[in-house]
């Protein structure tokens, strides 16, 4: 494939995104796509164009467009994140954006071969997930319900803004949904049989989800103090926001879980959606449930995913008898 010349883009900070204007081109069809066809969200389009502009903006210093990125450039730009001090799990994800960029490139027939093909991505422990306890998690659903029945208007603002805590909290532990699933619930997914919560995941799967008997009341209590809220507005959100996206963001909720793990007494670096997502997930394992319906439930394309909840289970196996069994204690003395 011939060269041409490189352009630079830089954004107003300042901060170059490099490439040539054609690879730019590919970038968009890409992304494209993965949105026609893979039915990708929009967290994950914004992602994969954020890491391959980063490839892009590395190439530019080599005078190569992001389509002519030889198998040295590709291991050239590894070696450069990791002398960035970035985590073997970062450097993989940019790889694996490249990876997919470039088998794009070749299907389309706009390169003939695939650099990606002989490189060998960071090697990476996988974490054990984050989870809380389930005295913790009791602490915070028994926080978010000090409600305070309001008169006036101030009050009851407060009282519609408890009812949608708790029923963000209860319908979260409930569900173990990931949290952009749960800000962007419609209205009717909580409407008709509310034994299950219909759910469209990654990939524009769709999945059925048990409601617990508590997660159905806080909706029922919170659904009318919502109609009050909207008034003559109109919002098709569970969780409507006079935001952007025009229902309650990922970060907005976020923010929410810290403070209310402030006020139960859990450490709010600890708390995040997605540790409640695993302290679902933990929780069910240790009391018996099946794995794949754990995995069902979770929305996990592979098993393998959902399974490193057992290796949880097992640290935690592993540390009650090194503290609690008779001959530890007796080792230890």
């Amino acid at each position: 494939m011939a060269n041409q010349p490189s352009v630079t883009k830089v954004t107003e900070t300042g901060e170059a995104v490099g490439g040539t204007i054609e690879g730019q081109s590919y970038i968009e069809a890409f992304l494209e796509m993965l949105s026609a066809e893979r039915g990708a969200a929009r967290n994950t389009l914004e992602a994969y164009q954020r890491d391959l502009k980063d490839f892009a903006g590395f190439l530019a210093g080599r005078r190569r467009g992001v389509h002519e990125a030889s198998t040295e450039d590709i291991r050239a730009y590894l070696e450069a994140l990791n002398n960035q001090g970035l985590s073997a799990a970062t450097a993989a994800r940019r790889l694996s954006a490249v990876r997919q960029f470039h088998s794009f490139l070749y299907a389309d027939s706009v390169r003939t071969d695939d650099p990606c093909s002989t490189v060998e991505g960071p090697r990476r422990a996988r974490p054990l997930p984050k989870t809380l306890s389930v005295a913790e998690v009791d602490g915070l659903l028994a926080a978010s319900r000090e409600t305070v029945d309001g008169r006036s208007h101030e009050e009851e603002v407060l009282a519609y803004k408890r009812a949608r805590l708790v029923c963000l909290m209860e319908v979260l532990y409930a569900t173990g949904l990931r949290v952009s699933e749960l800000v962007g619930l419609p209205l009717s997914a909580v409407r008709g049989d509310q034994r299950f919560l219909t759910v469209t995941g990654k990939g524009g799967r769709e999945r059925l989800v048990p409601l617990s008997d508590t997660a159905r009341a806080a909706i029922n209590d919170y659904v009318p103090l919502r109609a009050r809220r909207l008034g003559d507005r109109v919002s098709p959100w569970l969780f409507p926001s006079r935001g952007r996206q025009g229902h309650l963001t990922r970060h907005r909720f976020a923010q929410l879980l810290k403070d209310l793990a402030a006020s139960a007494g859990v450490d709010p670096k600890r708390v995040s959606p997605h540790t409640l997502r695993h302290a679902f997930a933990s929780h069910l394992l240790a009391n018996g449930a099946d794995l794949r319906a754990v995995q069902q439930m979770l929305g996990h394309a592979d098993i393998s995913t959902t399974q490193i909840y057992t290796h949880v289970l097992d640290e935690r196996l592993k540390e009650l008898v090194e503290t609690k069994h008779p001959l530890a204690k007796k080792d230890s003395a």
